[in-house]
């Protein structure tokens, strides 16, 4: 369970506070999807920095299975992401040096992790057709490929709660399409919390809960589901 309560982010300038978010509450359940649409500078890249713990709000609550992370140390903090959290950003993030299963298997190195992540890596990369392309490097991927790279890194350990941002954003219309199905796909396996922000419609249409975020809120008729 996801569960957000009246967050608020504001940052302070020259001129006094700049509200980005304002009163943002919502609650979302294992296997609930959704969109989030909105002008640039609505707050969507904000709120999603905050779910995934890389911002702290200005106030206001977030909770993933039932454990508010920001009350947690750095080092705890760290971890819970790590293992909780999955994202996928409009830039793929790979490492140029490493191989394509290499890359996928970063979280786990991280974390320490040896319940069998090669096993996994292999199964993700299958599920994304790239299987055959365990030993090529980043530079040797189209830019479609890169990004179901990426999909597989966020999923390797089995998170709760995955965060796409604009993950179609850089790629062409086949790819995206691609891209677009594989995270429903894979979201309907898994059974993550998925939250994806965009400003593509034909994207944001494919997931059942969609938010429209307008000033930094979420009005309560902008919510179709």
């Amino acid at each position: 369970m996801l569960e957000v309560s009246n967050l608020t982010k504001e940052y302070t300038t020259p001129r006094g506070p700049l509200t980005i978010l304002s009163g943002i509450t919502f609650s979302l359940s294992r296997g609930d999807a959704i969109s989030i649409m909105g002008p640039s500078g609505s707050g969507k890249s904000t709120l999603l920095y905050i779910l995934g713990t890389l911002e702290s709000p200005t106030s206001g609550s977030v909770t993933l299975d039932g454990q508010n992370p920001f009350q947690l140390d750095e080092k705890e903090l760290a971890i819970f992401r790590n293992k909780a959290i999955g994202f996928v950003f409009q830039e793929h993030c790979l490492l140029p040096q490493c191989s394509v299963l290499e890359n996928v298997l970063i979280p786990t190195l991280v974390a320490g992790s040896d319940d069998q992540p090669i096993q996994r890596a292999r199964s993700l990369l299958e599920q994304v057709g790239l299987l055959d392309r365990l030993d090529h490097r980043p530079a040797e991927l189209s830019g479609g490929e890169r990004q179901r790279v990426a999909l597989a890194r966020a999923l390797i350990r089995n998170p709760l709660l995955l965060l796409c941002d604009e993950p179609t954003g850089n790629l062409d219309h086949q790819s995206a399409e691609m891209v677009a199905s594989l995270l429903v796909e894979l979201h309907q396996r898994q059974q993550t919390i998925l939250i994806v922000v965009t400003h593509n419609p034909a994207l944001a249409g494919r997931f059942p809960i969609r938010f429209q975020l307008v000033a930094g809120q979420i009005p309560p008729h902008n919510r179709v589901s």
